[in-house]
């Protein structure tokens, strides 16, 4: 029998409940969590045992991690303090992903996830539980797409960007980078950089913040 391969985790929140399952059913062993929060050390998640704050982590690199933050800035945060990890890419036995399909360094692809022909997939993304992505499709890194969530063929996500639980994408629409399509919106024209979108068809909201 072979042995199952150690692998390290990067936080310790509910995401992180969901990423320890998918590498366990991956036949992973993951080793330790490190997570920033004071409160999580000496616990354990799923049996793992959280032994520190990420820095921890940080010093004994280079190690196969997943980062396993839900928060896509903060997931970016954390991957740039953990420089010289082995990333660890993961897919749910119960995923489909097309052999064609380019799969980024760090990402992880959940169960019941569908994802089609000639889809490139970022850095550090997440393909989370149910979400589809059919073909020719490209994710930015860090971009996440939410359970129940779908895009048609030929949707762009860029860098950072989030589809809601249950949002849909039309073909060949644009969302622009770090934007967030909320829960069960419908993307029918491309959306800028940076804005908040909600409704069927998707609107971005109004910029509330103060003029400097």
């Amino acid at each position: 029998m072979m042995a199952r391969r150690e692998v390290y985790v990067a936080g310790a929140g509910g995401h992180a409940k969901v990423v320890l399952s998918t590498l366990l059913a991956c036949g992973f062993a993951p080793k330790a969590i490190y997570d920033d929060a004071p409160e999580t050390w000496g616990k354990t998640v799923l049996g793992v045992p959280v032994l520190g704050p990420i820095g921890d982590l940080a010093a004994r690199l280079p190690l196969p991690v997943v980062v396993a933050v839900g928060s896509n800035s903060a997931r970016k945060t954390v991957v740039a303090r953990l420089d010289g990890a082995e990333w660890v890419t993961t897919v749910h036995p119960t995923a489909f992903v097309d052999p064609t399909v380019n799969l980024g360094p760090g990402t992880v692809v959940f169960a019941g996830a569908m994802v089609q022909t000639d889809t490139r997939i970022g850095e550090h993304c997440i393909v989370n539980t149910g979400a589809t992505i059919d073909h020719d499709c490209v994710f930015g890194p860090f971009a996440h797409a939410a359970p129940g969530s779908h895009c048609a063929g030929g949707v762009h996500l860029g860098e950072g960007a989030l589809l809601g639980i249950g949002a849909c994408v039309i073909p060949g629409r644009r969302v622009g980078a770090w934007a967030r399509v909320g829960a069960g919106a419908t993307v029918v024209r491309d959306l800028p950089e940076g804005v908040t979108a909600v409704g069927c068809p998707a609107r971005p909201l109004p910029d509330r913040r103060t003029p400097a």
